[in-house]
């Protein structure tokens, strides 16, 4: 077992009390990171201020500069992180990989992004401008599912745009995020990333603390309305990107054979700990019969277990808590007798957080485990009779995170995906994020967006420099 230390100003640190870190595919103790408290994050605050003095002074080619090494030192160490990924967080060493690499690409590809300024008015009487100043000292609260690329995800745009940041990984999956500040250490120049890890109740903290300008939170959309409450009293900028209940729309047209697949993992990779997995998955009635049988017989050759072991494809729950919530879904379906084409028992071993593949047959729309968000290897397939019952079914939701079509007809696709109230919607595929296209969530999926300018954006404020040409001073 490896104690991590904090990256507070340029220097790795812990305050002599710890917080343990479990596997979660056989509940044993792998890390154990400092447990921070208010004086921790005040330290880390005060250096990310007097950081950000100096950074935000920097030209744009210096700060690509310095996100240009983390990229390479992520890259250069995926090996070792994507293994330690793989043990804190349960995700398959493949999906570990991809993770680990992604973080790596992200970084290097949003290091290119650029705010240029904008002409207002250029005259005779006056020139109007408008240039983006960077927001301050950032706060980022990073989820368990995506831990590295979520925390990559905060800290490049952060530094892009001129911010400085204090960035607090979850407590269930601290471990690379902590390694990987030990990579950067001497690469970002000190203060500008501060890396805490605490409790949840170290949140809270994050998002009062008076002297942080911006929020920016990834996670569930009860913990976001804590946040935007607790950031309202002094009106920090805020970037939410919560739950979603995305819907897969599968029209007639789809091949069977070759849809099944990938919509399998449309659902469940990551064990399905993922916001933009598709958890309702629409069928047309023409297919649906043959749909279902084959999704269910592809389920047959994927092997849960740990994600360490050759061969695995799907992972355990990440953490005890969501465990309990998923078969407590389960269990519901159970109880009301919705018909399972897989799955239903959780693991007998009882060691680790198993929940076998689960795919249901049709439930009802107001059943726990279609109108939730469940957040594990459940599949809840349902039938449909017409386009526009459909879209109806589908933006019958709180959330407004992602969605997909699957058909040989793009342009029908398209017609459908513009009537779908999410962020973000996909033609034949899943998943998909570009560093260059925004992403964000409709009604309660959260608001502001991440990646691409326009995430970039929101680390800053517009400033608008009015000269007036004609004057008499």
């Amino acid at each position: 077992m490896t104690d991590y230390k904090n990256l507070i100003d340029g220097k790795l640190v812990d305050n002599g009390e710890w917080l343990e870190v479990l596997n979660p595919a056989n509940e044993q103790v792998v890390g154990r990171v400092p447990a921070c408290g208010k004086d921790e994050l005040d330290t880390a605050v005060a250096a990310a201020r007097r950081a950000f003095k100096e950074w935000k002074k920097t030209s744009a080619e210096e700060r690509q500069k310095v996100v240009q090494g983390i990229a390479a030192a992520i890259k250069d160490n995926a090996d070792e992180l994507y293994r330690l990924l793989t043990t804190e967080q349960g995700k398959p060493h493949a999906q570990a990989q991809q993770e680990i690499y992604g973080a790596a690409g992200l970084a290097a590809a949003q290091s290119t992004l650029t705010l240029d300024e904008v002409v207002n008015q250029d005259d005779e009487q006056r020139l109007s401008r408008t240039r983006r100043v960077p927001v301050g000292v950032v706060g980022g609260i990073v989820p368990w599912n995506f831990p590295v690329m979520m925390a990559i995800q905060k800290i490049v745009p952060a530094l892009v745009a001129g911010c400085t940041i204090v960035l607090k990984p979850s407590p269930f999956t601290p471990l690379t995020t902590l390694r990987i500040a030990e990579l950067i250490k001497d690469v970002v120049p000190a203060g500008t990333v501060n890396i805490i890890t605490g409790e949840d109740s170290l949140g809270p903290m994050i998002t009062e603390h008076p002297d942080i300008d911006k929020i920016t939170f990834t996670g569930s959309t009860a913990t976001g309305k804590k946040i935007m409450e607790g950031a309202s009293g002094d009106l920090k900028r805020i970037t939410l990107e919560l739950g979603g209940n995305d819907a897969s729309i599968v029209l007639p047209d789809a091949d069977v054979e070759k849809v099944a697949e990938q919509l399998f993992w449309s659902s469940f990779s990551n064990a399905g700990q993922v916001c933009i997995a598709a958890k309702r998955v629409y069928i047309h009635k023409d297919i649906y019969d043959d749909l279902s049988k084959a999704i269910a017989e592809y389920a047959k050759s994927v092997v849960v277990g740990d994600g360490s072991q050759q061969g695995t494809g799907v992972g355990p729950i990440q953490n005890k808590k969501q465990y309990e919530r998923v078969l407590e879904l389960i269990q519901d379906a159970k109880d009301n007798g919705y018909k399972f084409l897989t799955g239903g028992d959780k693991d007998p071993s009882g060691t680790g957080y198993y929940v076998p593949i689960t795919i249901l047959d049709n439930p009802p729309e107001d059943a726990r485990i279609v109108a939730e968000e469940q957040f594990g290897p459940v599949m809840p397939l349902l039938k449909f009779d017409s386009i526009d019952e459909v879209i109806e079914r589908a933006n019958n939701s709180e959330y407004g995170l992602a969605g997909a079509v699957w058909t040989k007809d793009t342009d029908k696709g398209v017609e459908i995906a513009e009537q779908l109230e999410t962020g973000t919607v996909w033609i034949n595929e899943f998943m998909h994020l570009s560093p260059f296209s925004p992403f964000g969530g409709h009604k309660q999926s959260g608001f502001g967006a991440e990646y691409g300018v326009d995430g970039l954006k929101e680390f800053t404020y517009p400033q608008v420099i009015t000269v007036k040409r004609d004057a008499v001073v």
